[in-house]
């Protein structure tokens, strides 16, 4: 199940909103600009490429490129198929996402499955999305955030969207709290994703 949780920036040991309920979490993040929908799942093999992920949700993108006015999409994967040196490339990929950032597009994700967790460091308020397959969520552009895949066993394929075709950009910011990047005080997307029940 998808799952929204809540501290103050200050507070990151003191949740101050929990759900697992699709209405109250769209209800809450409407709130914060960042739109939140889910989509049926279907059926992929596990080793389903770019292109089979993109022609089994073909009708759903399309729509959605129409709507939003998107002109790039592509498919953002890390799954462990027994590739060599996969433990080293899912820790690569987390660390560079972990870092907090901004983007100057809106940041639009659809999980066809897998879990990933968005944190939103909004004003004096960190929400944390753990996503899920059938999860579609936007981050508005300029919101400050990042991602984290886990550590135990990183595994998530998602459909991505953009209005530009240079795809993912990050500016990177160097908020710190207590002296460590903020993401290493608030509890990790293996803890969360532990904690659901």
């Amino acid at each position: 199940m998808t799952l929204l949780v809540t501290w103050n920036v200050n507070e990151p040991e003191t949740e101050t909103f929990r759900s697992q309920e699709k209405e109250a979490i769209a209800q809450q993040l409407s709130k914060l600009g960042v739109s939140f929908d889910q989509w049926a799942t279907k059926e992929l093999p596990e080793d389903a490429d770019q292109e089979a992920v993109l022609a089994a949700y073909e009708a759903e993108v399309e729509e959605l490129k129409k709507e939003h006015n998107f002109v790039t999409v592509d498919v953002a994967k890390l799954k462990n198929t027994g590739q060599p040196n996969f433990a080293e490339t899912a820790a690569g990929a987390r660390e560079k996402f972990l870092d907090e950032h901004t983007h100057s597009d809106d940041e639009v994700r659809f999980f066809v499955d897998g879990r990933g967790t968005f944190y939103l460091h909004l004003e004096d308020t960190v929400h944390a999305i753990v996503c899920e397959g059938g999860d579609l969520v936007s981050v508005p552009k300029g919101a400050t955030h990042w991602f984290d895949m886990g550590t135990e066993n990183p595994d998530f394929t998602a459909i991505r969207f953009f209005h530009d075709g240079e795809g993912w950009v990050g500016d990177f910011t160097e908020e710190k709290l207590e002296g460590e990047p903020i993401s290493t005080k608030f509890a990790t997307h293996d803890a969360l994703v532990a904690s659901m029940s």
